[in-house]
């Protein structure tokens, strides 16, 4: 085997190695985007419904309390 072909090996191999090590962060990087965003998403979710939970009590509230009439609470309190 000549010098030329070795040479060629070794860059080939190297270029390969390089690629893979690429594809690899590539992967890494993409699951990680993906975790965050489901994250981010759960936490949405669970503020959207601490939001209606609240929103429902302040409903109840209403209903239940002789002192608290219905027309006294403002649109933003019932609906957010």
């Amino acid at each position: 085997m000549g010098d030329f072909e070795r040479n060629k090996d070794q860059v080939q191999a190297g270029i390969q190695a390089g690629a893979s090590l690429v594809g690899r962060i590539a992967v890494i990087i993409t699951d990680a985007i993906g975790s965050v965003v489901k994250e981010v998403g759960d936490f949405v979710t669970d503020a959207i419904e601490m939001r209606e939970a609240a929103r429902a009590a302040r409903l109840d509230e209403a209903t239940r309390s002789p002192e608290i009439e219905l027309d006294d609470i403002g649109p933003d309190e019932l609906y957010g």
